[in-house]
């Protein structure tokens, strides 16, 4: 398994990855012009972050989106775990344990990175049991939300 960068070509795979997943957790059928535009502006503006992916042999089997959030607390910038999804017939077999420890040698190496955050559906136990087993620790922060409309 390789835990790479992901290119502007895997934009197509992405995209698909997301529309998957939101109907998975959410039930959600999601506008195919919207998220693919959405995943390619993050290709063309690296200040909204940037996406990683898990391949074998040739094939991407996941993907990953980190966002930056800058902490004036810290003086640096924190890694925002988002979108991440994993073809079924993967799952449950360490890739997230892979593509963290690959966030995580970035944040290390990085003068300007000073950790990791995700955010979880509170009722998601056997995410949050993954998302210990790698060392994260639950916030004692809540999580308010306003969408437009």
């Amino acid at each position: 398994m390789k835990i790479r960068e992901a290119k502007d070509t895997d934009a197509g795979i992405i995209a698909g990855f997301q529309q998957k997943m939101a109907l998975e957790t959410e039930g959600l059928t999601l506008d195919n012009n919207k998220v693919t535009s959405g995943v390619k502006a993050v290709f063309d503006d690296p200040s909204k972050g940037f996406y990683i992916v898990a391949e074998e042999t040739d094939q991407v089997v996941a993907s990953m989106l980190l966002t930056p959030e800058w902490s004036d607390w810290r003086n640096g910038t924190f890694l925002w775990i988002q979108s991440l999804y994993v073809i079924p017939e993967y799952r449950k077999q360490g890739i997230f344990r892979l593509m963290f420890e690959f966030v995580k040698q970035k944040v290390n190496t990085s003068e300007d990175y000073v950790g990791i955050k995700l955010y979880v559906d509170q009722n998601n136990e056997s995410a949050q049991k993954a998302y210990e087993q790698v060392g994260m620790d639950a916030s004692h922060y809540r999580m308010f939300e306003w969408n437009k409309k």
